[in-house]
C-alpha cells in the first residue's frame, strides 16, 4: 500500500484528501498540532475503512517534523505522497503600509518553514527512490498581490517561489511537484468547486495524471472573481 502524508491537517479538506486518496487504496498519515481533532480524524476514516494515524506536532519546529516522519515511516516504511496545507496564522491581516516585522513573521513560519521543514524530511527518501509527490495548497494571494492580507501575501509569495524551485530541480528526477492556489472560501456540502471533497478529488486527478506544476483553481479565478 502506499502512504500518503498530510501536513496541517484539518477536518475541512484535510479530512476530504485522507478519504479521496483513502478510497483509492492510500494508507493516511495525518500531522498537526491539535492531538484531540486528529483522533476524531483518524476514528472517522478508520469507521470508513480506511487504514490511519496521526502524529501531533507544530510544523515550524524542524525536530518535531523530523520525529513525527520518523514514526510515520517506522509504521509505513515509506511515504509516496505529501500534502501541506499551511498552518493558519494568528498574524491579522494587513495592508501593506501596516506590515510589522512582527505580523509578517508568523505568516513566514507558518507558510514557508513548515513547508521546508515538511518538505526536508520527507525528500531524501523520494530522491533515492526517484519517486513521489509533492502537493501544495495555498491561497491566491501566492499568484496575485492582494491589498488587504499584504503581510500574508509576503509569506504566500516566498513559498510559491520555493515551490517553483522544488518544481524545477525534483521534476527532472520523477518527482511530482504540484501548486493549486485557491481563489474560493471553502464550503463543505455544497458540492461545488468550493466543496472540500471536490478539492480533494481534484487534487488526486493532479496525482494520478502527473498535472505539475501550479495553476489557480478554480481554473482562471482571480482576486475579483473569487467563490464565495
Amino acid at each position: 500500500m502506499k502512504t500518503m502524508l498530510i501536513a496541517g491537517a484539518g477536518k475541512g479538506l484535510g479530512l476530504s484528501l485522507a478519504k479521496a486518496f483513502g478510497k483509492e487504496g492510500f494508507q493516511i498519515a495525518l500531522i498537526a498540532r491539535n492531538e484531540e481533532k486528529l483522533q476524531s480524524m483518524v476514528k472517522e476514516l478508520q469507521d470508513q475503512g480506511i487504514e490511519a494515524s496521526y502524529y501531533p506536532a507544530d510544523l515550524t519546529k524542524k525536530e518535531a517534523v523530523e520525529n513525527a516522519v520518523a514514526d510515520i515511516k517506522e509504521k509505513y516504511g515509506s511515504i509516496d505522497v505529501m500534502e501541506l496545507s499551511p498552518v493558519p496564522t494568528t498574524a491579522p491581516p494587513a495592508t501593506a503600509v501596516n506590515v510589522t516585522v512582527e505580523n509578517a513573521t508568523a505568516p513566514f513560519e507558518g507558510f514557508v518553514i513548515s513547508a521546508i521543514n515538511v518538505a526536508n524530511s520527507v525528500l531524501p527518501d523520494m530522491q533515492e527512490r526517484g519517486g513521489g509527490a509533492l502537493l501544495f495548497t495555498t491561497g491566491l494571494s501566492a499568484l496575485y498581490p492582494m491589498s488587504m492580507p499584504g503581510n500574508i501575501g509576503i509569506a504566500m509569495a516566498g513559498l510559491r517561489s520555493y515551490i517553483a524551485n522544488l518544481h524545477a530541480e525534483l521534476s527532472p528526477k520523477g518527482i511530482l511537484v504540484a501548486h493549486r492556489s485557491l481563489g474560493l472560501m471553502m464550503k463543505a456540502g455544497t458540492g461545488g468547486v468550493n466543496d472540500p471533497d471536490t478539492i480533494a478529488e481534484m487534487w488526486y486527478q493532479v496525482y494520478s495524471e502527473k498535472l505539475d506544476g501550479e495553476q489557480e483553481y478554480p481554473k482562471g479565478v482571480t482576486p475579483k472573481t473569487m467563490v464565495f
